[in-house]
């Protein structure tokens, strides 16, 4: 397991011990985290379950793919630091991973 804490735009704190291999949305998803709506499914097919990666992790998970990129242009209040969430896979060097949900999604 790895240790995940989702910041929603409220401030509230979920700390989450996530799979690896797993998703950071589908764990916001499981864990019911206000404001990760998450359309389509994981599909990245929308931009409904955006987040901003804390910046002490951005250069660790990485830029977005292209595809993740041109779905970010749908996104409202895009940061530098901003992905989406279900693009962005569990693995065991992320644990202490923090994200913040926005104040709205597209």
């Amino acid at each position: 397991m790895t240790k995940l804490t989702i910041v929603a735009f409220d401030g509230t704190r979920f700390d989450i011990d996530a799979d690896n291999g797993s998703t950071v949305m589908e764990n916001a998803v499981r864990n019911s985290v206000p404001g990760i709506e998450a359309e389509c499914g994981g599909a990245c097919a929308c931009a409904t379950c955006h987040v901003y990666v804390d910046e002490a992790w951005t250069e660790k998970v990485g830029p977005p793919a292209a595809m993740e990129e041109d779905m970010l242009d749908f996104a409202i209040d895009v940061k530098p630091t901003s992905r989406l969430s279900c693009q962005i896979k569990i693995k065991a060097d992320f644990d202490g991973l923090v994200v913040n949900v926005p104040e709205r999604q597209a």
